[in-house]
Formats: structure tokens, C-alpha cells, sequence
């Protein structure tokens, strides 16, 4: 579904809408009915609850598929990661959540390191990658996988609380 015709989103239309793409149609809506004029921080504080807790799982998830752990951390420049493991428990992702806590610990632990070549380039942001303890937990996360179908949970999460993402 495109999100042109998420506007006026309704119960009935979530109902609708595959497993496999609410998570996205949801995402899509969150993030053009949030304010552009305002600092990310702000307007993710702002969402409610849910729509919070979908957002922070769903960039979470895409930079960690897309370049791992490092990259999250890297693109986000550190913002909501520490909103993150509760997020994940409350979709019922709690193997997902441990992992989170367990890598903020490491990013927490070894900022400056992480961080040393957060310039703004491409560059920078390669050598990010070196020595990095944060690569640890690029497998465990798709390990988990198996376990946890975090997109099937966010499905789920968004039908059960569907109220907080209809217009």
C-alpha cells in the first residue's frame, strides 16, 4: 500500500493490510505526518507511545540490516538508543532487547573509540568499522532471527494498538 493512501488511515484499513508490509505502511505515515521543521529528538518525543516504540524498532532494524550494529549507532549519532531495549519488550521481542542492552553497554563503555572517526565522511565512517566492539553483535542479531520474527511482532504490535496509528 502506498503511503498516499495511508492519509485517513482507519481501523478497517490496517486490517487490510499484509503482515508483511504494515510495519513499512506504518513507518512511512509516522514519518510524513511528523513535523519537518522540527529536530528529530523533538518530534519522535512528541509521537505517542506506539508510533514511538515502531519507530525507534523500525530505524533500529534498518541500519543493523543494512550495515550492522556500528552503523545504527553511527547514522543515529547515539539518539534513542536508550529507549530502544523497552521498545523491543513491549512488541514482545525480548531476545532483541537483551541484545540492544547488551550492545548499549558496549557503545556506552567504548564511546569515544566508536566514535573517533565520526567526521561526516564516507571515510570516516569506513574506518568506523575498524577494531570496532560493537561488530559483535552483527550476528547475534541476525541469529535471532530464528527465534524472534521482529517484523511479525511489530505486525501484531501495530493490530493491537492499531487505535494509535488510525488518523
Amino acid at each position: 500500500m502506498s503511503t498516499n493512501k495511508l492519509n485517513g488511515l482507519t481501523a478497517g484499513m490496517i486490517d487490510s493490510i499484509s503482515d508483511d508490509d504494515l510495519p513499512f505502511d506504518i513507518f512511512e505515515k509516522i514519518c510524513n505526518a511528523m513535523p519537518q521543521d522540527l529536530d528529530e529528538e523533538i518530534a519522535v518525543a512528541a509521537l505517542n507511545p506506539p508510533c514511538q516504540d515502531l519507530y525507534l524498532i523500525f530505524v533500529f532494524e534498518g541500519q543493523v540490516n543494512n550495515g550492522g550494529f556500528n552503523q545504527y549507532y553511527y547514522n543515529t549519532e547515539g539518539k534513542f538508543y536508550k529507549l530502544l531495549p523497552e521498545a523491543l519488550r513491549r512488541i514482545g521481542a525480548g531476545l532483541f532487547a537483551d541484545l540492544t542492552q547488551q550492545a548499549n553497554r558496549v557503545y556506552e563503555a567504548n564511546y569515544h573509540q566508536i566514535n573517533k572517526f565520526n567526521d561526516g565522511t564516507l571515510e570516516g565512517f569506513s574506518k568506523s568499522y575498524d577494531n570496532n566492539p560493537l561488530n559483535e553483535f552483527d550476528d547475534k542479531f541476525y541469529d535471532l532471527y530464528s527465534e524472534e520474527d521482529l517484523q511479525q511482532l511489530q505486525a501484531n504490535y501495530i493490530r493491537i494498538n492499531k487505535h494509535n496509528f488510525v488518523d
